[in-house]
């Protein structure tokens, strides 16, 4: 079936870390997707496998063990693995995120310090910007971090922190003013921290590999060497980043919308009805290829924005069109390889209705797709 994706490479080398990328994706990942899911069992070892592979490190400098990939290759090879398994390449995308916060406002030392354990695998990191009271709106966040001489006094909750309890850091904002917007700053939190703990994890639709809980600080003593960034620049440090992690997020609703049209292109192909192939029905071939059409849009999408990022141009306007272009069509062509399958597709025996699950929720996180419309709109009037 003419389903494989047919990838434009920047080079050699990145089209062998694309085929290395898929055959971990087929040999170490698919295989084990479903059973993982229906458990909600979250995959550790499959990190660990992607860091020893130099899949977790590609768009950083070669000096801290990064691949120095340009991002258009880190993202294709982020749906590669989305396409195999989405709820690990939510947590690449969401690692790489807590990277490119410290990689780009950290100091020298810190990151001589931590980037290399954080690029190798060895270290896996969560995202600590959302609260239950400050989801979409940043200034809104409640968590305090007081001074307290050499160390920050940290109290508050954290909301719907992707690899949730079993990440080995967490990149916190928490407030050190009460100026709105100039009143958060960043810190590096390993997991051992006294005075963290963590909420029981969500009972989500979808990604239920991708475990989410609360993180909760009662008087946790954060080293001011912690720091990330002056204090006070966290809301600068935080939405940046956000531009290259709706990329990410891109890219696995990407790979998921990948999948779902393999599915559908596959059980089209082999299913038969009145004596036929219904791939043959010509209603449906209109259908498979409206889902063809949805799915290297996203593509052409995040890949445009990735290569403005790439040639240090700005591209937040087209990170948020990638992220609403690829996360719309995701959900699209999941609810229609439902339909091409029928009442097959509505069962947990095919992977379809997990595609489905999975999709919905991209259009919700990094940023919901009303907010990326409001990003768009305010770009082209200013």
């Amino acid at each position: 079936m003419a389903t494989t994706v047919d990838r434009l490479l920047p080079d050699e080398e990145a089209r062998a870390l694309l085929d290395l990328a898929r055959e971990i994706a087929a040999k170490e990942l698919a295989p084990r997707a479903a059973e993982a899911e229906a458990k909600a069992e979250f995959p550790a070892d499959a990190y660990r496998v992607l860091g020893k592979a130099g899949l977790l490190s590609l768009p950083f400098e070669e000096q801290y063990g990064g691949g120095a990939q340009p991002y258009e290759t880190y993202l294709q090879v982020v749906e590669e693995i989305a396409t195999a398994w989405a709820s690990v390449g939510v947590g690449v995308s969401v690692h790489s995120l807590t990277c490119s916060v410290l990689d780009r406002n950290g100091s020298d030392e810190q990151r001589e310090e931590w980037l290399p354990r954080m690029l190798s695998g060895d270290w896996l990191g969560a995202y600590c910007l959302s609260e239950p009271q400050a989801g979409s709106d940043v200034s809104g966040i409640r968590t305090r971090a007081r001074a307290d001489g050499d160390v920050y006094i940290v109290d508050g909750v954290k909301q719907w922190i992707s690899n949730g309890s079993h990440a080995d850091y967490y990149i916190l904002f928490a407030r050190t003013s009460d100026d709105a917007r100039g009143g958060l700053s960043a810190f590096l939190v390993p997991a051992d921290t006294e005075g963290m703990s963590f909420g029981a994890p969500e009972k989500k639709m979808g990604l239920h590999a991708d475990v989410t809980t609360q993180v909760i600080f009662e008087g946790a003593r954060v080293p001011a060497a912690q720091r990330i960034g002056d204090e006070g620049a966290g809301m600068k440090v935080a939405l940046s980043a956000l531009d290259a992690g709706r990329l990410g997020i891109a890219a696995v609703a990407t790979g998921i919308g990948q999948a779902a049209l393999t599915s559908a292109v596959a059980w089209a192909g082999e299913r038969k009805q009145f004596g036929q192939t219904i791939g043959s029905f010509q209603g449906l071939q209109f259908l498979l290829a409206d889902m063809a059409v949805a799915v290297e849009t996203a593509r052409a999408s995040y890949l445009h924005a990735a290569r403005l990022k790439d040639a240090g141009r700005p591209f937040s306007r087209q990170a948020s069109i990638a992220k609403i272009t690829a996360t719309d069509a995701a959900m699209r062509v999941a609810t229609d390889a439902i339909q091409v399958l029928g009442g097959y597709g509505y069962t947990a025996d095919y992977p379809v209705e997990r595609y489905f699950r999975d999709a919905k929720v991209t259009q919700i996180f990094e940023g919901t797709n009303q907010i990326q419309r409001m990003v768009v709109g305010r770009d082209l009037l200013r």
